[in-house]
């Protein structure tokens, strides 16, 4: 695995180093040493999964409250799509600052994402699946989101048709606290 930096700190993309031969291919995604030796939570209290009918579905963006802050791996294992990390950490200096990534079953990558950020995704073509590695335990008293289209965030997504939950849609603006 090939871990390389972003613009955010603390935020990783996760590039298989794939070994090809006539068969296809092998790949490690997972290595917490490698993933530890840089730094990053390699602990995993759950995967999960998400499926997504249509092609422009968007979820996000969501993050867990402290004391339940969670980091996360995120890999696309059927279709492709447009991943977003927004750093959300009171008196951090790039608070309010997002990266955004594709993910695809052709690329091969992931994104590694910090406790402290927000997460979120708009698939880029039909029956789309994520595959999550999450470091925490799911706490439904500490589930949170921000607004996906928040002014303060500007993300540009990659298509302006949008399938999306109520809750989703109408999660509160994000306040930057810079003390």
């Amino acid at each position: 695995m090939i871990v390389h930096e972003t613009t955010l700190p603390g935020v990783r993309v996760l590039e298989p180093d794939r070994k090809t031969d006539e068969r296809g291919y092998f790949a490690r995604i997972w290595e917490p040493a490698v993933l530890a030796a840089r730094g990053l939570n390699a602990r995993v209290a759950q995967v999960s999964v998400s499926f997504n009918l249509r092609k422009g579905t968007l979820r996000g963006l969501h993050y867990q409250a402290a004391p339940m802050e969670e980091a996360k791996i995120v890999r696309c294992i059927r279709g492709g799509i447009f991943d977003v990390a927004v750093d959300i950490r009171p008196g951090s200096a790039t608070c309010g600052q997002w990266v955004g990534i594709e993910l695809s079953v052709e690329n091969g990558r992931g994104l590694y994402i910090p406790e402290g950020f927000a997460h979120g995704f708009q698939t880029l073509v039909d029956d789309s699946e994520v595959l999550y590695f999450i470091s925490q335990d799911y706490s439904a008293a500490h589930a949170r989101g921000v607004r996906w289209d928040d002014p303060v965030f500007g993300i540009v997504w990659p298509d302006d048709r949008r399938t999306m939950n109520e809750r989703d849609r109408t999660y509160p603006d994000f306040i930057i606290d810079r003390s």
